[in-house]
């Protein structure tokens, strides 16, 4: 029985020498069909449309047909909802061009994770690991699947509402197609998501084309008083702002897979750009058709604005709606988790996870069990939380490591001033504006939401012990010793391989 190797051939042992050759001398292999042809490793497939297609498809999820609301209800009037709505956006841009040049200087997948590395060392890029891997991607990918589940089924269900049971099922089998197409062809899971962007975009469109249409007409009555001083709340701007900084989040999805990406000096930046502007435009555009249709009172008493709005312009037609924005959602979690199974991937190269979550389909070039690995978190978190409290619980964490990561392009820019910067933002201003405003985001978690704010801080804190369980201490524990290994050799599939000789690979751990 042969052992496959990287390129696919035989140990040659104990084979029959051939052509009258010499018992000693080691015979020519026979090629194994299904041996992978080259160096196995995840290809570059994704060129400047898949980047925009995965950044818009990732930020143009549910947060467009849920945060209207509250960034209306604390900000308190019409005109300085959509002030937000742009600083919002003015923000985030900032953030995603501090991004872009930590993405063109560190041209590693990983995101997050690998900038807190750099930067700041293993330590604290475990303690984001930890708390990614427990609690950020399964309560991320559980609240849009949620919203997934509630959309596809409305047509459905009305004019009665979606049982809980129904919603929670049908996200399980969102959930399950999402993870089945991720594993199956990198090359498809693009091409989807490249559809379901312009799914989105088509959804958007269907509403700003009408509102737009009636606010030429002259349907102005919403626009008067815009910005009248006594129904303004100084006090809930922030939680405005934290509403429409969740809305915009997924502008620095495409720095997680930076390794398959096609030259990344220029498809990083030009991406980013290109994406923001138009997400922007165009979210500003739908508020404006939300509020050219609907009044603040019937805004804020909506279940779902996008589908009153609907109702109030298209008549039967409003029934696509829903479909749309669950299109749009399920378009978020392909590209989610496309993201997050490169972290994973990524943080087992670095040693911070098992051998197995590094190992890629021989065939299909798809990290396949960092892929998996988020499915059975993800369908427990559906059956123990709710929407609501699985999006503060996320924002807090999410917030605090962009932050710290953002932060780190800072502190690179004195420690290793000679590093290459194909992109560089201009001014240490931006990211130190974008820096705060996560930062004070946190605080903000810490006043509204002190429990689950609370539980956030306590999940982030045992990555401390965590790490010097699992990754420092030399002598572990036997059972542990034991387990570690029996994990690996059980999950090792022959249809993937170990990328030893990577470029970026490297053990950070001393054992």
């Amino acid at each position: 029985m042969t052992r496959r190797s990287v390129n696919g051939e035989g140990t040659g042992v104990n084979n029959i020498p051939p052509n009258g050759e010499h018992p000693g001398d080691t015979p020519v292999p026979k090629k194994d069909p299904d041996a992978p042809h080259g160096k196995v490793e995840l290809k570059k497939k994704v060129t400047l449309l898949r980047g925009i297609s995965i950044i818009i498809g990732t930020i143009i999820g549910a947060g467009i047909f849920i945060s209207p609301k509250g960034i209306l209800k604390n900000s308190g009037s019409v005109g300085m909802s959509l002030v937000v709505w742009i600083a919002c956006g003015v923000l985030s841009l900032f953030g995603a061009l501090s991004y872009a040049e930590l993405g063109t200087s560190i041209k590693k997948s990983g995101g997050h994770y690998t900038y807190i590395l750099e930067a700041f060392g293993p330590q604290m890029a475990f303690i984001r690991l930890w708390a990614d891997v427990i609690a950020i991607r399964p309560a991320g990918l559980a609240v849009i699947s949620l919203a997934f589940g509630q959309y596809i089924l409305e047509p459905i269900f009305m004019p009665c509402g979606v049982p809980e049971i129904a919603i929670k099922l049908a996200t399980s089998i969102g959930i399950t197609s999402v993870m089945y197409l991720n594993s199956m062809s990198t090359s498809w899971t693009n091409r989807i998501q490249i559809l379901l962007t312009f799914c989105k975009l088509l959804a958007i469109v269907i509403i700003i084309v009408p509102g737009l249409y009636m606010l030429f007409k002259g349907e102005t009555k919403n626009f008067e008083n815009a910005f009248e001083v006594s129904n303004i709340k100084l006090t809930g701007l922030p939680l405005a702002f934290y509403s429409g900084m969740y809305a915009y989040a997924g502008w620095f999805y495409l720095n997680f897979v930076t390794e398959e990406v096609e030259n990344p000096e220029k498809t990083v930046p030009l991406a980013i750009c290109i994406s923001m502007a138009i997400v922007t435009s165009c979210y500003v555009l739908t508020n404006v058709a939300y509020y050219t249709v609907m009044s603040a009172e019937e805004l804020l008493a909506s279940q779902s604005v996008a589908v009153t709005f609907a109702e109030k312009t298209m008549g039967n037609f409003s029934v696509a709606v829903p479909v749309f924005v669950a299109l749009s959602c399920f378009g978020t979690m392909n590209g989610c988790l496309f993201a997050f199974s490169r972290i994973f991937y990524v943080a087992s190269r670095e040693g911070h996870l098992p051998e197995v979550l590094s190992m890629i389909h021989v065939r299909r070039h798809t990290p396949l069990a960092a892929v998996i690995i988020l499915y059975p978190m993800t369908v427990l978190q559906l059956f123990v939380g709710d929407i609501y409290s699985l999006l503060n619980f996320m924002s807090f964490l999410r917030w605090l490591f962009i932050g710290v990561a953002v932060l780190g392009l800072i502190y690179m820019r004195y420690t290793r001033p000679d590093m290459p910067r194909p992109f560089k933002v201009s001014s240490s201003f931006i990211p130190a504006i974008f820096s705060f405003t996560c930062f004070f985001m946190v605080f903000l978690s810490l006043y509204s939401d002190p429990v689950n704010t609370g539980i956030g801080f306590a999940i982030s804190l045992t990555g401390i012990p965590a790490y010097y369980i699992f990754i420092v201490f030399d002598r572990r524990p036997k059972w542990l010793q034991k387990g570690l290994d029996s994990f690996n050799r059980s999950t090792r599939s022959p249809h993937q391989i170990r990328i030893h000789d990577h470029p970026h690979h490297r053990r950070t751990r001393s054992g």
